[in-house]
């Protein structure tokens, strides 16, 4: 089957795996509006339709700062019990709409307590939201697997404190870790005491890196703080000239060190300049682990589906270039081998069989 020849349903009915979502970044307009009203803040528009649109074209600034002031509205609206069941949920059952058989949600609990939430509490309030989503979807035959990576804001100073959490919760749907947040003058080694505390603890991590800032964000977060993952991770091509690697790019390649890239995200945020341009597919096309998710499904108007649209369309991407990146997601995912592989033998392959 040649790239042409998929279209957006055969892509939408596709086996599918997201592992850099964040949760805060993906909710449903109407779900804002309302919200909104129940706890009184002021939003630019209370026409979801319009909401919608404001908030995309809010975040094609081309700048990531004005970029994550977008979520403004959205946290607004998360900082009690109520609207973090409901936004738990509803981020399950659009996921499981979309193909989506795994996933990992990613928030900073710290910026959910403004209500007077404590951060224990915002953790169970998102696993009781995120169990129930689980549960409708299984019931209405589109099953799909959430675990929860817990955030550190990289600016702040309560890494540990999350990372604590991401220990407490281990048993009760919490896989990792991950630091957001600008990078620009953050760098990861700020907080290596906590990612060596994940370390000792056997809490795995991704780290934000290779977007904002270049190759040397992207080493520390390798090299110095040991991420099994990169947020992003673009920039790694200024290691490679005229396709040979340079030795980071080979360490991060070689060691299968999955780059969790995000195309139109890194479009709104200019980490990119073009779908068919974009680096996922020469790096791809090398041999790096790409995964392709969607970063923040309301701030860049995006799906899954679309995601992988964009790349069949523009940059030539076919079914089995879909496959791949599906699979090294589900490699890379931060749940037990036998679950992993138990997702790759009898879910995606058999969904992608079915459509080749």
């Amino acid at each position: 089957m040649t790239a042409t020849r998929v279209d957006t349903e055969v892509i939408r009915r596709l086996p599918k795996a997201v592992l850099h979502d964040h949760l805060d970044g993906g909710l449903r307009p109407a779900t804002v509006v309302e919200l909104a009203a129940a706890v009184g803040h002021t939003l630019p528009t209370t026409d979801p339709d319009e909401l919608a649109a404001w908030y995309f074209e809010a975040a094609n600034s081309g700048d990531l700062v004005r970029y994550i002031a977008t979520f403004e509205h959205t946290l607004a609206v998360m900082q009690n019990r109520e609207g973090l069941l409901r936004v738990a949920e509803e981020y399950v059952l659009d996921l499981a709409a979309d193909g989506v058989v795994y996933a990992e949600v990613r928030y900073a609990p710290e910026l959910n307590t403004k209500g007077g939430l404590a951060l224990s509490e915002v953790v169970e309030a998102v696993q009781e939201g995120l169990a129930a989503g689980m549960a409708k979807a299984a019931a209405a035959g589109t099953p799909v697997r959430v675990g929860t990576l817990l955030c550190g804001m990289r600016m702040f100073d309560r890494v540990r404190e999350a990372a604590d959490l991401a220990v407490a919760y281990r048993d009760a749907g919490v896989v990792g870790f991950d630091i957001a947040g600008a990078e620009d003058g953050f760098p990861p080694a700020d907080h290596l005491a906590a990612f060596e505390y994940l370390r000792r603890e056997n809490v795995p991590f991704t780290i934000h890196a290779g977007e904002a800032h270049g190759l040397p964000s992207i080493h520390q977060a390798v090299q110095v703080c040991g991420a099994q993952r990169i947020g992003h991770g673009v920039r790694i091509t200024e290691d490679i000239v005229d396709g040979k690697l340079g030795r980071l790019a080979g360490w991060v390649r070689d060691r299968r060190i999955a780059l969790e890239m995000c195309p139109t995200s890194n479009l709104q945020t200019g980490a990119a300049g073009s779908i068919a341009g974009h680096p996922i597919t020469a790096l791809k096309d090398m041999g790096f682990r790409v995964t392709l998710n969607t970063d923040n499904r309301l701030v860049s108007g995006t799906t899954m589906t679309r995601e992988m649209s964009l790349l069949v369309e523009e940059a030539g991407w076919t079914v089995e270039d879909l496959r791949t990146v599906t699979v090294n997601a589900l490699k890379s995912a931060f749940i037990p081998f036998d679950e992993r592989r138990a997702l790759i033998e009898d879910v995606v392959l058999p969904g992608y069989a079915a459509a080749l």
